[in-house]
């Protein structure tokens, strides 16, 4: 097995850069120089979408970036001491020692032991000490190595736990750390809850469900255990073994920045009886962890709003998916004025008794039947999974149930939303209740969906439903009136919106509107046909755009960004505005503003011309549901070409000006391989490869300005 770590890829005491995104792309670039990856551009790209979700800084002037990547050859560390140190999101500042953990894919599990071995030991300040006073390379090396030999066995332990007390019983809890990548932070809040744990005076036992593997803990130490505690960043596997125990949740950095608060919280909520609990079928059918009322959880309450609502908007759309798409079959077969009488033919016909319009009438019937049968459960969807997202499994049937009384109150998704989140909340709190234990094991699968249901769709019948079914059937009747001037304003508002964030939150607002509206939609109100038709059509000309510009100028693109193109026209094709994110990471300020250009006007044209759509997605290859197709792709291509063009544009007569001091010096602080990437101040991604003059800080200025 070839050595992690060697001389070629430590950089001590050299400026970097002031900025993250520098540091992790030269660091990069290190590991492809040496032979260990294949695509400075790739790994870099891997690293960072990592370092978007969490800040990889932890407390004590240390970062660990780190990923998987295809681009990886071999499991690789890069280490980097900056001079200045650099901002890596840790609460007490910058960093000074920057780990670059570089794994392939399909990483074996020893490669991985070492790895996480490694992200352990910068927990102990010995070993942090004497990399800070390493004199050079070589010395470095010799102590990485020195930390990872002779541990084959550190992988046995599924987390580290401390010491059983011999004097004194001590209070034992249990906890869980993951993260997405499982390399790093997982290991490492487990030994730094651990070490918290031992302070206070508790037994902590932890399961670290990361990329080495996971030992499963004893059911006899959960059993034992007074609380447990969720550093995690992803779904505990097996949550329900820990059912009814008070728990703490928080995301894995939190284990590691604030360990001993975690603890304390835990330790307090042993002994609060009204303490957020594990929800599962043994225990009290408590909330699931991430409930409103969650103590540490960290999360504003318009994040978990969101959070709810997402949730149950992406449970829905497989119903919406399906059943649109065959309503807009059964149209194809049979015509549009098979939705007066579907049923009536699929009930009194079949194959071998054809109704008059023969065989395309009985199989567009059929195909009608099942779609409105599909589209049909959108609004309870809607309210089950956004109270499940709520109470956890307890909140399924309440929020159904509600959903349904939406239904039949005609409150539309506007009663789904309202009646999923008052269902949830009901749930949760009649989960927090304190029962006999008699009767516990029936709260998630009697007590809960009883009693909510009383109380949430009671709510709906008696109070609620009637004022939001006038509400939405304004919201239609405003709809239905739209023509002109103001259809095409929204056009312009909704076609903004989806290029914007590129999958991001008003990304998702504008998608969410679109597709909880699409079962209101007629034959004869057909504006929530065109709302979607407006936001997909929208959504597809960002990456369109991005391709073609590539194609239009390849020289203003790197080599990395070029290949993104190509795969651009597919992802656009196919209505997944995420193909254009790579380009908008390495240059917003002038991809983003183009792009919502183009957009605004491809929704534009679709609503002033009455294109329609009936599928929730798919892009191009849902044609046969959309009405006026030929309208449909004049929009995406005019979008598509004013996109296009404006990005040339900006990037050929816009220029950035690179930071001071970047000729005079900083490019010879790094090693030869570094120099092609020289970090940026102020880029969040700055292209490894870009034409003169486009590569440095978002500072705009004109053409034939001196740089």
């Amino acid at each position: 097995m070839s050595s992690l770590i060697t001389t070629e890829l430590v950089v001590l005491d050299q400026d970097l850069g002031a900025e993250k995104s520098g540091v992790i792309r030269a660091l990069a670039a290190l590991v492809v120089a040496s032979g260990r990856a294949t695509d400075t551009e790739a790994l870099y790209s891997d690293a960072w979408d990592r370092e978007s979700k969490t800040d990889t800084g932890i407390p004590g002037g240390l970062a660990i970036p780190h990923c998987r990547s295809a681009a990886v050859l071999e499991p690789t560390l890069a280490m980097a001491r900056p001079r200045p140190a650099v901002d890596f999101g840790a609460a007490d500042g910058p960093a000074d020692l920057v780990f670059f953990i570089a794994a392939p894919d399909g990483a074996d599990q020893e490669h991985l032991v070492l790895l996480s071995t490694l992200a352990r030991s910068l927990i102990k300040p010995e070993f942090v000490a004497a990399l800070r006073a390493a004199p050079d390379a070589e010395a470095i090396v010799a102590l990485v190595e020195g930390a990872l030999a002779g541990v084959p066995g550190a992988s046995a332990a599924a987390g580290a736990s401390a010491p059983a007390a011999a004097a004194a019983p001590k209070p034992l809890l249990v906890a869980v750390t993951a993260c997405p990548t499982g390399i790093a932070h997982t290991y490492m809040a487990a030994d730094s809850l651990v070490a918290a744990a031992e302070r206070a005076g508790a037994e902590l036992h932890v399961e670290t469900q990361g990329s080495s593997g996971a030992q499963p803990l004893d059911p006899a130490l959960i059993a034992r255990a007074v609380a447990v505690v969720f550093a995690v960043d992803v779904d505990v596997r097996d949550k329900a073994r820990f059912a009814g125990k008070p728990v703490i949740q928080a995301p894995v950095k939190r284990g590691i920045d604030e360990p001993d608060a975690m603890i304390a919280e835990a330790l307090a909520a042993a002994t609060d009886p009204s303490a957020r609990r594990v929800a599962g079928d043994g225990g009290s059918g408590a909330a699931a962890a991430g409930a409103s009322a969650a103590p540490g959880s960290g999360e504003h309450i318009g994040v978990k709003l969101k959070r709810y609502l997402l949730t149950g908007v992406s449970y829905m759309i497989p119903f919406v998916a399906g059943g649109g798409l065959l309503i807009a079959l059964g149209f194809l077969l049979a015509g549009y004025q098979i939705n007066a009488n579907a049923t009536d033919i699929v009930l009194h016909n079949s194959l071998w008794n054809l109704p008059d319009g023969g065989l395309g009438t009985y199989l567009g019937a059929v195909s009608f039947v099942i779609g409105a049968a599909s589209m049909g459960f959108l609004v309870p969807a809607l309210a089950g999974y956004i109270a499940y997202a709520i109470a956890d499994r307890p909140g399924i049937a309440v929020g159904f149930t509600a959903g349904a009384v939406a239904l039949v109150m005609n409150a539309g998704f506007l009663g789904g939303l309202v009646g999923g989140l008052l269902a949830g909340f009901i749930a949760w709190a009649i989960g927090r209740l304190r029962v006999p234990r008699v009767i516990r094991g029936l709260m998630p699968v009697v007590i809960i969906p009883l009693f909510g249901s009383i109380f949430a769709s009671g709510l709906m019948l008696l109070v609620l439903g009637g004022p939001i079914a006038l509400l939405m059937t304004g919201l239609n009747d405003w709809l239905s009136s739209l023509t002109g001037a103001s259809a095409v304003l929204l056009g312009i508002i909704l076609g903004a919106m989806m290029a914007v964030d590129l999958g991001g939150p008003i990304n998702k607002v504008a998608y969410a509107f679109a597709v909880a509206g699409l079962a209101a939609g007629t034959v004869d109100n057909q504006v929530p046909w065109q709302i979607m038709a407006a936001v997909m059509a929208a959504g597809m000309v960002p990456p369109l755009a991005l391709a073609l510009a590539t194609v239009i100028d390849r020289r203003l693109f790197s080599a990395a960004e070029r290949e993104n193109g190509k795969a651009a026209w597919f992802l656009g094709a196919a209505f997944i505005s995420e193909g254009a994110i790579p380009f908008a990471a390495a240059d917003p300020l002038r991809v983003i503003p183009a792009g919502i250009v183009g957009s605004a006007l491809t929704g534009a044209i679709v609503m002033g011309t009455g294109v329609t759509s009936q599928a929730p997605h798919g892009g191009i290859f849902v044609f046969f549901a959309i009405g006026n197709i030929g309208m449909f792709l004049v929009a995406i291509a005019a979008g598509m070409v004013v996109s296009a063009g404006l990005v040339v544009l900006l990037k050929r007569y816009v220029r950035r000006r690179p930071v001071l001091g970047a000729e005079t010096g900083a490019a010879d602080a790094v090693p030869a391989s570094v120099t092609a990437v020289a970090p940026v101040a102020g880029s969040v991604a700055a292209p490894a490869a870009v034409p003169a003059g486009a590569s440095a800080a978002p500072q705009r200025v004109p053409v034939g300005a001196k740089h």
